[in-house]
């Protein structure tokens, strides 16, 4: 009798954003994050449309880490029926809640915003995705946290390995044993690789052995910019904005870039290369907490970190200020120069930073450093493609500021760190997953065919037999 072994992909999916993916092996089934689509001109309706599967089927969900765009529509899993285990480890746990909170908390405020708006036009705007009340219930089904290297039962046939991704703080590749009528088949997904020789976290695991690979391809296409480049292109950045008298923003996502961006400023202040007189506004309460947060989790990081965490604070950039309350945030906008904002979110879609950018995008003293990705159809992506004008909050900004695109501090690996984490080892497939189609999965795809590495980019809820 031939196994019942069947993987699907229902986010991700010949896109970016949304990751969700689906094993069942027999009786059990299992998925792999359940995040939230970002960018685009259609992501409200994909986080809006059926999953493409029971949620109350679900057995286990295993989270590889704590981005939007990969835990963010648990809550409305948990809100249709899903009433299985959440298996993350202790750090993914810990950032997962206060991202969902923040999410949550945005989604009720973009309904109610809409439905005011909704009402002055005699229409129904709907429902939030999801509420806090449907965040805080998720948070129930959250099990004991996962070690990286220990080897879990996640149901019948099925067991499930925990490695290190590097990618942010807890984050994780997940390598799944499957069992049924005699056969096994291992399949490993890489979650977000991170990249080698960073100064927080450890370098990610290589990929181990495995029949199938569930791969992202974010920056498949390409590599990135060296580090010590990309760390001496931002000292620059302030340096030449703080010598015309302007501010200098950093749209940032609140997990990762924000504490390395922190750790660069306070070692760049050390050394000599940045204005012994500046002020830097942590101004995103999520990235607050997740700092708070990666302090009590010493076990992600890097030997090198730790020896300089018991030394004293490597975050502690000059006069550092951290901006919970909103008048705080509001106050940061009457100041002029010589300020350097870090703010979320890092593709602009929300949060404190668009404020930001509309007090200083037009100003020509002033400058907006992007320091991530920016996904198509983002307002981070408008500015980097060179937009002269841009829409924020109703109202069309002139975008004056220089803008300047260091992509070195990525948290996610490139081509050459895709194909490294992935190494020689023979596999049945790859499943490219995670990526733009037309540029980063179809430049990967050539890569891997020239490795004799046999590959599939899976479409939108499309099954595919594990033989």
């Amino acid at each position: 009798m031939n196994p019942r072994m069947v993987y699907s992909a229902h986010g991700a999916a010949k896109q970016v954003t949304g990751s969700c993916h689906l094993v069942t092996c027999g009786d059990t089934r299992v998925l792999i994050d359940c995040g939230l689509f970002q960018g685009g001109n259609n992501h409200h309706d994909l986080n809006f449309d059926p999953f493409g599967f029971d949620p109350a089927s679900i057995d286990v969900l295993l989270l590889t880490h704590a981005h939007l765009d990969h835990c963010g529509r648990i809550p409305r899993l948990v809100r249709q029926g899903f009433r299985g285990r959440i298996l993350a480890t202790a750090a993914t746990r810990d950032l997962a809640r206060i991202v969902l909170l923040d999410a949550a908390g945005l989604q009720e405020e973009d309904a109610a915003r809409a439905e005011r708006s909704g009402q002055r036009r005699g229409e129904h705007a709907g429902e939030p995705l999801f509420t806090l009340d449907d965040a805080f219930h998720s948070f129930d089904y959250f099990d004991t946290p996962v070690a990286y290297g220990q080897t879990v039962v996640v149901g019948a046939g099925v067991t499930a390995k925990f490695l290190d991704a590097g990618h942010i703080l807890g984050s994780a590749s997940i390598l799944l044993t499957l069992e049924d009528r005699g056969q096994t088949r291992t399949v490993l997904f890489s979650g977000d690789v991170g990249n080698h020789d960073r100064p927080i976290l450890r370098d990610p695991t290589p990929a181990p052995a495995a029949d199938y690979v569930v791969m992202e391809t974010t920056y498949g296409n390409r590599p990135h910019r060296s580090l010590p480049d990309s760390v001496d292109e931002l000292y620059r950045a302030i340096r030449e904005t703080f010598a015309r008298g302007g501010n200098v923003v950093i749209p940032s996502f609140a997990l990762e870039r924000a504490q390395e961006i922190l750790y660069y400023l306070h070692r760049g202040a050390v050394e000599g290369q940045l204005p012994e007189h500046m002020h830097v506004f942590l101004d995103s309460p999520m990235a607050i907490s997740a700092t708070d947060i990666f302090r009590r989790h010493p076990e992600c990081f890097d030997a090198s970190f730790l020896a300089q965490l018991r030394e004293g604070d490597p975050f502690a950039a000059p006069d550092l200020r951290f901006t919970r309350d909103t008048s705080q945030s509001m106050s940061i906008n009457r100041i002029e120069g010589g300020a350097v904002i870090l703010a979320g979110s890092g593709m602009c879609t929300g949060g404190r930073v668009r404020h930001h950018l509309k007090h200083n995008l037009w100003r020509e003293r002033s400058s907006v450093v992007f320091v991530g990705y920016a996904a198509e159809g983002t307002l981070a992506r408008r500015i980097v493609d060179g937009a002269r004008a841009v829409r924020i909050f109703g109202e069309d900004i002139q975008v004056r500021a220089q803008i300047w695109t260091i992509n070195g501090f990525s948290a996610h690996a490139d081509q050459g760190g895709l194909l490294n984490w992935l190494g020689d080892a023979p596999r049945r497939k790859v499943f490219l997953v995670h990526g733009e189609y037309e540029r980063g999965m179809a430049a990967m795809t050539e890569q891997l065919t020239r490795k004799g590495i046999p590959s599939q980019i899976p479409g939108m809820h499309e099954s595919i037999l594990l033989a």
